[in-house]
């Protein structure tokens, strides 16, 4: 995909969403729901859509609302429901929405005050921290599309253990809602906000205070502090923007916001690679604005609106790569953190990188690989048999300093602070650290390539991959000139089909999958040889899966 030649500029009016328009498409566009495209569709992380193309509507809300309304009846649960709200146009329509139906149907909902934004990660770890001390079980649900453009909207449903639903709930509750859908949502209960805010089932709290005091169990804030750490931070006008304040305070740190915009337009931010809106911490395109600072402060750190992700940027060298953070994360961890026990496992997608295995084996830990989603890690975060879990996309979670549960879902605040300890506790940065690691085990040279695909040929793709897949159906027994090794569809760390393919030899691999969000072919590579090798690797992959498609 070409660089936009604008890409990193920051948007110019002409770029922004009509957020008038927006708005009055989510309350008077229907949905078709015998239209593929327009009915509830639950991906790797929740419902995504826009109201403009009639697939994120007041109608959808409802239907999924009462959908999660009846799972939880199916399956017993009777707790309290966080509702948490990024910074999105959509997401404040919909939060509303969602309140009507759940207070409609008797449920009693934890949102914070004031109309006050809660990131995924607080609510994760509102619903761990509630259900070690009641005997009913609560739940949540997440409004937000991640980092997805301004214009679109996105929910998510976190079951009791607090983490992404599996996909057999996530299934259920996209069926029933598809199902109020074609009723035109007969079944649907629904009470007027007003007198659904003036009812005792909505219970306004202070979401901050609890997640800000219990920091110091996960991280090391008092190293932090003795160190001086001089943080610079980027919100990205995300939902966490108010939290840094308070941790500053709480901890005594030297946190500086960089950027102290919300705006549903998210007009201040630089156009992504494709020239896009996107709010990305893990491209320098998005994180320009926050690059520019980068020389100013110790670190530098960014999230997306839900909270969920992190950019570490480091001083001289930039914005790390994801896959570089999650190593030296792990590096850090596992020889930092005395009272865990060796026997517990290290999580990664299968598209991260082989540099993790190479850690994992140093350190001898187990690793164990599992297709791309978070929710692959959420029984072992929440039985502390995982004592980390993270994607290549910058998403991680980690256990207590004691060995405990923390939270179960992604969580860019803690990963964010995990730099700032990092470099106070060494006094090397990450980007330093992952040095280290490259002189120890060479250097890697990864990279994502997105193209666009049809349904059909992602239809296509799936019916292939669920026969049996090898070096025939590839057309090739070697790989950039290496013989392969294995053809896998289904993860090595839990047997869980992948919904792709990942190809493998001795000093390379590729993975190959369609978006679970979006309609996007991605290709992800590495090679430890060359970056001439991994151009290799690509062109050949891309050429395999057009044989395949075509």
């Amino acid at each position: 995909m070409a660089i936009h030649e604008r890409a990193g500029q920051v948007a110019l009016q002409k770029d922004l969403v009509n957020i008038p328009k927006l708005m009055s498409h989510y309350y008077r566009l229907t949905p078709d729901s015998k239209i593929d495209t327009q009915k509830v569709t639950f991906g790797t992380s929740g419902h995504r859509g826009c109201a403009l193309s009639r697939s994120f509507n007041e109608q959808h809300i409802l239907a999924i609302a009462q959908a999660v309304v009846d799972y939880r009846t199916d399956a017993g649960i009777t707790g309290a429901l966080y509702l948490g709200i990024d910074t999105h146009a959509l997401s404040q329509a919909a939060f509303i929405t969602a309140i009507e139906v759940l207070v409609a149907n008797h449920v009693q909902v934890i949102v914070h005050k004031d109309d006050g934004f809660t990131p995924t990660p607080v609510v994760s770890h509102g619903i761990i921290t509630a259900n070690k001390h009641s005997e009913t079980l609560a739940d949540g649900l997440i409004i937000t599309p991640s980092h997805n453009p301004p214009q679109d909207g996105g929910i998510k449903y976190n079951p009791p253990h607090g983490g992404p639903a599996e996909g057999e709930i996530t299934q259920w509750i996209e069926d029933r809602a598809n199902h109020y859908l074609a009723q035109n949502l007969a079944g649907v209960n629904r009470l007027d906000y007003t007198q659904s805010m003036q009812s005792n089932l909505v219970q306004e709290v202070d979401l901050i205070a609890p997640y800000v005091d219990d920091l110091i169990n996960v991280i090391d804030m008092d190293s932090i502090k003795k160190a001086k750490v001089r943080l610079g931070v980027d919100p990205l006008g995300g939902s966490g923007i108010h939290y840094w304040a308070e941790i500053a305070k709480r901890y005594d740190l030297d946190i500086t916001l960089v950027n102290k915009s919300i705006d549903p337009s998210f007009g201040f931010m630089p156009l992504d690679k494709d020239g896009k809106i996107r709010m990305d911490c893990s491209s320098p395109y998005a994180m320009s604005g926050l690059l520019k600072h980068k020389d100013n402060f110790d670190l530098c750190v960014g999230n997306d609106p839900d909270y969920d992700r992190h950019g570490i940027v480091c001083p001289g060298s930039g914005l790390m790569n994801p896959n570089h953070f999650l190593a030296v994360a792990i590096d850090y961890l596992v020889t930092h953190r005395p009272q865990w026990s060796k026997s517990l496992v290290i999580g990664k997608t299968l598209v991260s990188s082989a540099m993790i295995d190479k850690v994992c084996e140093q350190h001898q830990r187990v690793m164990s690989e599992v297709p791309v989603g978070f929710k692959w890690f959420v029984d072992g975060l929440a039985q502390s048999t995982f004592a980390f879990g993270g994607e290549e996309s910058a998403g991680a979670a980690f256990l207590r300093r004691d060995g405990t549960t923390w939270c179960t879902d992604k969580d860019g605040f803690i990963l964010a602070l995990l730099a700032a300890e990092m470099l106070a506790v060494t006094g090397k940065t990450p980007a330093e650290r992952y040095d280290e690691l490259v002189a120890l085990h060479g250097e890697s040279f990864y990279t994502r390539v997105d193209s666009p695909v049809t349904a059909e040929k992602k239809a296509k793709f799936a019916k292939i991959i669920a026969e049996n897949v090898d070096t025939k159906v590839l057309g090739d027994t070697r790989l950039a000139g290496e013989a392969i090794t294995s053809v896998l569809t289904k993860a090595p760390g839990n047997q869980a089909k992948i919904g792709g393919i990942k190809v493998v030899t001795n000093n390379a691999w590729f993975a190959a999958r369609p978006s679970g969000t979006e309609a996007l072919f991605k290709i992800y590579g590495e090679s430890f040889v060359s970056q001439k090798h991994l151009d290799e690797v690509i062109a050949q992959a891309q050429a395999m899966i057009e044989t395949m498609l075509s």
